[in-house]
Parts: structure tokens; sequence; C-alpha cells
């Protein structure tokens, strides 16, 4: 079931979106050579306590995944793109790492993602986080009221292409409000002028994820991080986004 939110709901939304905003920046400076996931997600684990926040990823257990997830961030490094268990790991020179993150305020939720390389990077790398990136931003340039959620998709999948990636079709974007996940499911490749109509009060998660030099996936044995099947290199990018009448409202922009 698709709810449509009001005014003010998305409004409430936004202050979910502007903490995760915040902290996600401020992660991105906690990542660094020599830093341990596990300092990462107690530095989230104290703001979002600090904030009075609530996270969406803690006990989360859905049909994937092996017993409920017990941290509050999905750190995925290198070849692992997306819900990688934060675990004991001290990030080195070159790395590139994805933080995802999902939390509730009040009862309103907002989920992002951002892609970083930790000491030198390598130029292969810098052109796959911009690709999600780009991508991102072509996705919410599309989420405008009167047009249809293929339109997304589309704009997303034909980034992908003109980077020269392949996109997977077994997660994507997702409804979000009340709840981490809601309908509908947002592909990162589709038809536009396809799908159902975007309507102002519509919030989704938007969130291309590539990897460089494949479209299939790998679970670990943890049941939860997500891999790329050949070893390559992965990226993620993630806003959610609110469908007004005078167009997309990005809710978890960063400062």
């Amino acid at each position: 079931m698709i709810e449509l939110k009001s005014a003010e709901e998305i409004g409430r939304m936004a202050v979910a979106g502007q903490f995760v905003g915040e902290l996600l920046a401020e992660l991105r400076g906690v990542a660094a050579v020599g830093v341990n996931l596990m300092d990462i997600e107690h530095h989230a684990r104290s703001r979002i306590k600090e904030r009075g926040a609530e996270s969406c990823y803690w006990d989360y257990a859905p049909s994937f995944g092996r017993g409920p997830f017990r941290n509050v961030l999905c750190l995925s490094v290198n070849d692992a793109v997306l819900h990688g268990l934060p675990h004991d790991y001290v990030l080195r020179d070159g790395d590139l790492v994805s933080i995802d993150m999902a939390v509730g305020i009040d009862g309103w939720v907002a989920d992002s993602a951002l892609s970083v390389i930790v000491g030198t990077p390598d130029p292969a790398d810098l052109k796959l986080i911009e690709a999600t990136e780009v991508a991102l931003e072509a996705g919410i340039a599309a989420a405008r009221p009167g047009g249809r959620l293929g339109d997304v998709s589309a704009a997303i999948g034909e980034v992908a292409r003109s980077y020269g990636y392949g996109v997977n079709g077994e997660f994507g974007g997702h409804g979000i409000g009340r709840t981490m996940h809601e309908d509908p499911h947002v592909p990162n490749s589709g038809r536009a002028r396809r799908g159902m109509r975007l309507d102002p009060g519509l919030t989704i998660a938007i969130e291309p994820w590539f990897c460089r030099s494949t479209d299939k996936i790998k679970f670990d044995k943890d049941g939860w991080t997500i891999r790329s099947a050949d070893g390559s290199r992965t990226a993620h990018s993630e806003h959610t986004v609110a469908i007004t009448a005078a167009g997309p409202q990005v809710l978890t922009r960063r400062p």
C-alpha cells in the first residue's frame, strides 16, 4: 500500500533527513586510513542516541540476512556494495567504503548513503562513485509530479550505461515514510513513461549502486553483505526524496 504524505508529514520526515545528512557528512570525515569500521559504527551509535533518534537498522530482520541486524550502519568496503556488516576491519589506503544509514525521529524516517575513498584514490574508483552520484541526481531530477516511476529508473539506467556500467535489478530504491521500506520498489533501470504515476506526497529513497565490471552479485556467509560477483569495486549513493507540486524535494541533503 502506498501512502501519500501531507506537507506537514513531509516536513517531519525532513527533520529526520536533516539529521541523517548531517551525520553522514560527519562520518565521511571519520572514515580514514587506520580507522576501524567498528569505530565508525560506535560514533554513529553515540550521535543517534544523543539526538534521541531511533536506528531503522537495529533488529531489522528481512527475508534475507541471518538473524536481526545489530548495527546502526551498513559499512560496505571495496567489492561489498550493500548491507555490509560493521566488523573488526581497519581501513587501508585506497579503500572504497559505502556508508548507509536510516533513522526515525518522532515516527518519521529518512534513509541515505554515500561512498568515499580513504587515502589515495584510484581514478577508476572516483569514476565509479561519480557515476552513482550523477545517476542519483538524474533520478531526482526525473522525480517530477505527473511523471512516472519509470522516468526515475530510466534516468538512473541511462547514466549507468553512459559510464559503461551494468545495472543489477535485484535491489534498488523504495518507498519510505513511517517505516524504512514501503511501496513502491524503485528499480535502477527501467522504461520512461511507464509505471505508477508520481503524485505529490509520494516519498521514495532513490539509490543507484553499481559494480565496476559486472551486474551480478553474491552474498557473504553472514547472509547480509552483498558483493560484486567478480570481486570488482562497487559504489552506492542514496537520498530520500519527496514528490511535491513544485518538484522533487531532497530531504537528506548533506551540508
